[in-house]
């Protein structure tokens, strides 16, 4: 594991959130991105609860996850992946067009997949009870459909979506983990084994693994 208390790289994530939450929460991705290179980091853990009035200085509306490396600072889970793979040619080819590859995949996890996975969760847990959310759910289910089969068409017989493991694959596996529960990526075997080799890889187990060890049983008294 390459949690480190001096680590030159340092990754804000939360102390506690609810059960559901655990293992999906945004500072997973650069974790995984560390441990695939190699890179130590240390943690600062804040409150998901009692969010510090400082930490929205750093990240406008209160999120996780912010890295520092050094002397520079950003948010944004993308922008964070795409710095870190910047670092490292394993996931972020030099080949011109590869590296193109890899970029275009990366902001299409984020833009083309994600927010619809983000709405479903919000139908299905943050708003379940409201008939607004009922009615919506059937249409978003069949437009995921869509945009999984799609997927899975570009996919094809690769291994990873551009060839070799990148941080495109971080960024789409972690998108694709969300709609595992609806059963939406069991319908798309080439995704399912796809996601399967993806998280079978040692360093998104230990990314996992420090996740959860940060997180406290219950929440801090505010």
């Amino acid at each position: 594991m390459s949690v480190t208390p001096d680590a030159n790289i340092e990754i804000t994530a939360f102390d506690w959130v609810p059960d559901f939450a655990r293992g999906f929460v945004r500072d997973l991705r650069p974790r995984w991105a560390c441990e695939e290179i190699g890179r130590d980091y240390c943690e600062k853990l804040i409150s998901a609860v009692n969010r510090p009035a400082d930490h929205y200085l750093d990240q406008p509306w209160g999120q996780v996850p912010v890295l520092r490396d050094g002397e520079v600072q950003l948010f944004e889970s993308g922008a964070i992946l795409f710095h870190l793979a910047e670092q490292d040619e394993r996931l972020l080819p030099r080949d011109p067009q590869v590296r193109a590859t890899v970029i275009a995949w990366l902001f299409a996890a984020l833009n083309s997949v994600e927010p619809m996975l983000f709405e479903l969760g919000n139908v299905d847990i943050f708003a379940k009870d409201e008939e607004w959310a009922r009615l919506r759910r059937p249409g978003l289910i069949e437009h995921i459909r869509g945009r999984l089969s799609r997927l899975a068409d570009a996919l094809g017989d690769n291994p990873y979506l551009a060839g070799d493991f990148s941080v495109a694959d971080i960024a789409m596996a972690t998108v694709l983990r969300e709609a595992v529960e609806a059963g939406l990526v069991g319908e798309q075997p080439r995704l399912a084994a796809y996601l399967e080799r993806c998280l079978a890889r040692p360093a998104f187990g230990r990314a996992l693994a420090a996740q959860l060890a940060s997180f406290a049983d219950e929440p801090a008294a505010a």
